[in-house]
């Protein structure tokens, strides 16, 4: 049976009892929070004069201030490109540049033949389409669905089957190879595509010679499935429509993402070789491959886009051991990529456009180094004012939060917007701990979020 169709692509997000008692515990818990601060407003005063009256409170109040003021300026920053953003329309029929579609996939079931479908529904024209799908020796029905899709398809889809599970980036790897398109899409298996989408993805080759990558926008598939997916929905929402937007007006998209990204031939080509036997601490890398592909292609001194017409629906972990385990490992390669990023960005690598790039880097450094001086004041405080503690987080984390709700409220959905509060509550309380971790361990191998990838 098929389990998705492009009927439920971008669903209206459906609130059940039980989600709307979530969402009233999470305001009674904000306001709470704010009649526990009015109430201890004595002992809040009493912790602030402590930053005077020794030389450690005075370095760690300065440090704080001086943090928070690069925050502010970052989304200012931020915002400043996010409105001038704009999608590049799709370029005409005979513009168009063949692609090569490349759909790896292990253990997806049925969900790898629903993509292939929406794929197939696509108005990009089917002369110029190679598609290849690869079966990551998958343990299950992965292969006899795509074997369907291919009886269906015919000649227009392609599928591979590796004779052992090897991991993402060696299945892409081979469709690297094969493919013979000017422009190589990547779509994940559990992923599906609007019938706009490829023209819109590929269009930015044409229009801007400079382009390497291109974004897609990933919208959430199951977000009425689990109370995960629905506090995400807005959370990808803002990270896509508005961060990866601003990141794509500044032309330094700093991860192009493995449910929908497209890469220019001579980009891939270029450092094809050292992307597949990419290391990191004399290990070999098998996470992370879309954000070190788009390294090594910005490296090259190619622009990186972001399209937010080119939509995808993907499916996102229902569970808090799936999800943990699935930020662990972007953690992990945002820390090895981060590095990576280090070595060219503060170069001549590319002819203009090279401060925009550097100061996202340094933000994305400045979460990192904070990681560790943040959990032990987290701790300290929790020790020693445990009340005033909890109390300004919470407020603090409805303040901050009020950003993206704001944002998701103008462009979707009001109520729903309710949902970011939630989920910045949930999130620092129950995954703070995955950054210091992420650091520590960032040599590790291993998807975590599947079976262990055979050696």
């Amino acid at each position: 049976m098929v389990v998705k169709n492009l009927k439920s692509l971008n669903p209206k997000t459906i609130l059940s009892l039980k989600d709307y008692g979530i969402l009233l515990n999470t305001l009674l818990l904000i306001v709470g929070s704010g009649f526990v601060l009015y109430f201890f407003q004595d002992q809040f005063e009493d912790f602030g004069a402590l930053k005077f009256n020794s030389t450690f409170g005075s370095i760690l109040f300065y440090f704080t201030m001086l943090i928070l003021a690069f925050k502010l300026y970052f989304f200012a920053f931020l915002l400043f490109h996010y409105l001038k953003y704009k999608p590049i329309e799709s370029v005409k029929d005979d513009e168009l540049p063949t692609i090569t579609l490349l759909v790896p996939a292990y253990n997806e079931g049925a969900f790898v033949y629903d993509t292939l479908q929406s794929i197939a529904k696509s108005n990009y024209p089917k002369e110029k389409i190679q598609l290849i799908a690869i079966d990551d020796g998958s343990v299950d029905d992965t292969w006899e669905w795509m074997k369907k899709a291919k009886a269906e398809l015919g000649d227009f889809l392609t599928i591979i089957q590796q004779p052992e599970n090897k991991g993402k980036r060696h299945a892409l790897y081979r469709g690297f190879n094969l493919g013979t398109g000017d422009v190589f899409v990547t779509i994940d298996s559990d992923s599906l595509i609007y019938v706009n989408t490829l023209r819109n993805l590929v269009s930015p080759f044409v229009v801007d010679k400079k382009c390497g990558a291109v974004a897609g926008n990933v919208k959430i598939q199951n977000a009425n499935d689990a109370i995960i997916p629905k506090m995400l929905n807005v959370s990808f929402a803002f990270s896509f429509g508005f961060i990866r937007a601003a990141q794509g007006q500044m032309k330094s998209v700093l991860c192009t993402p493995g449910a929908l990204s497209a890469y220019r031939k001579e980009a891939v080509m270029g450092c094809l070789e050292e992307w597949i036997d990419q290391t990191f601490m004399g290990v070999k890398t098998d996470i992370g491959e879309d954000r070190a592909m788009t390294n090594m292609i910005m490296k090259q001194g190619y622009n990186t886009l972001f399209q937010s017409n080119a939509l995808v629906a993907t499916n996102i972990p229902e569970t808090y051991s799936v999800l943990r385990k699935m930020f662990t490992r972007w953690e992990r390669s945002n820390v090895r990529e981060n590095i990576m990023m280090s070595k060219f960005a503060f170069s001549d690598f590319r002819t203009n456009n090279k401060l925009n790039p550097r100061i996202l880097l340094v933000n994305q450094w400045l979460t990192i180094i904070t990681a560790y001086p943040t959990l032990i004041l987290m701790f300290l405080s929790l020790i020693f004012y445990p009340v005033l503690f909890l109390s300004t987080t919470i407020i603090s984390i409805a303040l901050f939060s009020l950003i993206p709700a704001i944002y998701y409220a103008v462009k979707s959905s009001k109520r729903n917007a309710l949902w970011i509060f939630s989920y910045n509550i949930f999130y620092f309380f129950t995954l703070f701990w995955i950054t210091p971790y992420a650091i520590v361990t960032a040599s590790r191998r291993g998807w975590l979020t599947r079976s262990p990838v055979v050696q």
